[in-house]
């Protein structure tokens, strides 16, 4: 079913625009419970909607109801897309650069990454250029603030690469720098040692398979957990690895993690440099990395903002902050 299908918009003289939305379900979706989706909008946008049938009344500023009518338009097109509208989507419909992709038609169903418990479609235009880089690259290096997808769109590629069997192991790693990398010195086992370090790659990974299945995968090898400090040495082949975390790695250790590249095997870098847990920031790697490797054609680089967090919108807002104040 196509989103031209289901809408069509009447304009007023007065600036009032009037959505007609053809069928009950779509209508009832994009609205969420208790109509929350498009209270907030009206909240962030300024115009006010109201509800006549199965149309969408539209009245304010002629300019904020053209924008308020691209937010539907983006919503019904997510839902038609992914079949669930969460809150992240309707701060994404609110993105004039996100609309214009949308307008454009520029996600197709080739670039969504589909999953068993869902379907992940980029929210920005950044994460767009992500996901193509990891399906199309051997080497991937994000940088940005927390919230903009990094680690979440990398585990979910890695995922369908795995079931799809593409590559044999999903290999997670990240710098265990509160533990100053003397991993021998917490109790435990490896996984128990460094499970308390991992658990937004556990997150990522239980809500888009589930626990069972991932607990399984572990158990026979198809999903490992390896330390930066104990990937040396090491040759990774027929895998997915991600380096998580990667502001706390030095120069040295992502060298090190890069070059651990084999066959038939991809890595992913993601970090954000304005999170260094280092007690000398300066012996941080990930800007330094990338700085060096910018010319290789075959490693793609990307740079994420505040206008990609796609996390409760006031993170946007903290980000952005500290940004202006440094």
């Amino acid at each position: 079913m196509k989103n031209t299908n289901l809408l069509s918009s009447n304009y007023s003289s007065d600036g009032t625009i009037s959505v007609s939305i053809k069928s009950n379900e779509v209508l009832a979706n994009i609205s969420g419970a208790l109509d929350k989706n498009f209270k907030l909008i009206e909240e962030k946008v300024g115009s006010k909607i109201y509800f006549r049938g199965n149309s969408i009344i539209i009245k304010g500023n002629p300019a904020k109801n053209k924008k308020v009518e691209q937010a539907i338009n983006f919503l019904v097109e997510r839902y038609l897309a992914n079949g669930i509208i969460e809150e992240k989507d309707v701060i994404s419909s609110l993105n004039s650069e996100m609309n214009n992709l949308s307008n454009k038609n520029l996600y197709s169903v080739g670039e969504a990454i589909k999953t068993p418990r869902k379907s992940i479609i980029p929210r920005s235009a950044v994460q767009k250029k992500y996901i193509e880089a990891l399906k199309s690259k051997e080497i991937i290096m994000a940088l940005g603030p927390a919230g903009t997808g990094k680690t979440y769109l990398a585990v979910a590629v890695a995922i369908t690469m795995l079931l799809d069997k593409k590559i044999g192991k999903i290999i997670l790693s990240r710098p265990a720098v509160e533990a100053g990398e003397r991993l021998g010195f917490l109790p435990g086992d490896m996984k128990e040692k460094v499970d308390p370090y991992l658990q937004p790659l556990y997150d990522s990974l239980y809500d888009l398979l589930g626990y069972e299945k991932i607990q399984k995968k572990i158990e026979i090898g198809e999903i490992e957990i390896a330390p930066l400090a104990f990937m040396r040495g090491r040759t990774l082949k027929n895998c997915f690895a991600i380096l998580d975390e990667a502001q706390n790695a030095t120069k040295t250790q992502i060298k090190m993690f890069l070059t651990r590249i084999g066959e038939n095997s991809k890595l992913v870098v993601n970090g954000d440099p304005s999170q260094v847990d280092l007690l000398n920031k300066n012996s941080s790697g990930l800007t330094n990395s990338t700085e060096i490797l910018k010319k290789l054609k075959e490693i793609a680089i990307l740079e994420f903002d505040q206008r990609d967090v796609v996390r409760n919108p006031l993170v946007s807002k903290i980000v952005e902050a500290y940004q202006e104040n440094e």
